[in-house]
């Protein structure tokens, strides 16, 4: 402080001392909130390394509120997952909700929500996929068959399209047509998810793989919770995957529509999401006692390959 009772009149001093006590109160708002950003790292960093990995090279701020937005869907999920009865996790999922509302009002008490309030404040990201997404939640919840391609592509869209829609304003577009193609990659990468976890959710009761699509190749429900891979199987998962792939193709001109500071993450995580599709093919499509995954060595060839790639 620059002034003392002797050299200043009382209200000078008053004004130093309140100026203090506002700046000692921003610096422990600030630590709170980098906390909460810390909190939301972690999560990324634990439940998915190509997430993680590609958000690194984004500015300090952006990547933040990506963590954010990631830590708001993990957690997502992780409700849906818990093995509890279906009444208390959709009671868990409208307690989620009613909280991300109050942190549009303002009001945070969770480290999760804190950063997630502060990243829609700063990039002004829009509530209703996120409203969206929770609504795919109870889906999951309340769902475990899926009829047509149609009723999945519905199902991807709220809990992975949303993801596109919550993360665009943070990347950055230079036109709205961007949002379209951010629908499509998030379509892309969920089918990749439901492709790699077949026998994941299988254990769990689901079976998102479309029944049109098992009729047609001759491959049954009961089939799939013996984990048996045969012909029919195979035929069925290449399908999948060389529909995936198309899925991808259709998403990666949007890169191109981003600021251009943002492209290089995007084009990364699309790149490493993709490769996960030949890993299924590498394991001999066993999706029930093999997990589908890039190399951590795959993902540094892959970053340094699309770092010379134009983007």
């Amino acid at each position: 402080m620059r002034v003392t009772p002797q050299t200043a009149s009382w209200s000078t001093l008053v004004r130093e001392l309140s100026l203090d006590v506002r700046q000692q109160v921003e610096i422990v708002e600030t630590t709170k909130l980098d906390d909460c950003y810390r909190v939301c790292r972690d999560i990324a960093k634990t439940h998915s390394k190509t997430f993680y990995l590609s958000s690194l090279f984004l500015a300090p701020e952006k990547r933040r509120a990506i963590w954010a937005v990631y830590a708001f869907c993990r957690t997502s999920d992780d409700i849906v997952d818990q093995m509890t009865p279906p009444a208390e996790r959709l009671a868990a999922i409208d307690a989620w909700e009613a909280q991300l509302l109050a942190s549009y009002s303002g009001d945070t008490r969770d480290p999760i929500y804190t950063a997630f309030a502060d990243a829609a404040q700063r990039f002004s990201i829009p509530i209703g996929p996120a409203l969206a997404l929770l609504r795919g939640a109870r889906k999951d919840i309340t769902i475990t068959r899926y009829a047509t391609n149609e009723e999945l592509r519905e199902y991807c869209y709220l809990v992975a399209s949303t993801v596109g829609l919550l993360t665009s304003p943070i990347f950055g577009y230079l036109t709205d047509d961007a949002l379209e193609y951010g629908v499509a990659l998030g379509r892309a990468m969920q089918m990749t998810n439901i492709l790699r976890d077949v026998g994941e959710d299988a254990r769990m009761g689901r079976i998102y793989l479309p029944l049109e699509d098992l009729h047609r190749f001759g491959y049954t429900e009961s089939s799939i919770f013996e984990s048996m891979i045969d012909e029919p199987f195979v035929n069925l998962m290449q399908f999948q995957i060389d529909r995936t792939r198309k899925m991808y193709a259709e998403a990666e001109p949007g890169i191109a529509m981003l600021a251009p500071e943002s492209r290089y993450t995007v084009k990364l995580a699309l790149t490493l999401y993709r490769r996960i599709l030949s890993a299924i093919e590498a394991n001999g499509y066993d999706v029930y006692s093999k997990r589908a995954y890039v190399p951590f060595r795959a993902k540094m060839l892959s970053a340094m390959t699309v770092a010379f790639s134009r983007v």
